[in-house]
């Protein structure tokens, strides 16, 4: 996922998105400690894609508190 898509997506989206992330992260985890996975670095993959998310959340957070 890119920068830009997520700039896309509104802070609930953005929420929603993320919790998903994370969830299939520890799946991905937990599938990869029972059996190696097809591509192991998709684990990567997700895991800076969550640290993007998060990222955009909290530029977001610290936007609107700047505003009040």
């Amino acid at each position: 996922m890119k920068s830009s898509e997520i700039r896309e997506l509104t802070i609930t989206e953005l929420m929603e998105r993320l919790e998903s992330e994370e969830s299939m992260m520890v799946r991905m985890k937990m599938n990869h400690a029972v059996s190696p996975l097809d591509n192991p670095n998709k684990i990567i993959e997700t895991r800076k894609d969550i640290a993007r998310l998060k990222t955009e959340v909290t530029a977001r957070q610290i936007k609107e508190q700047s505003e009040k």
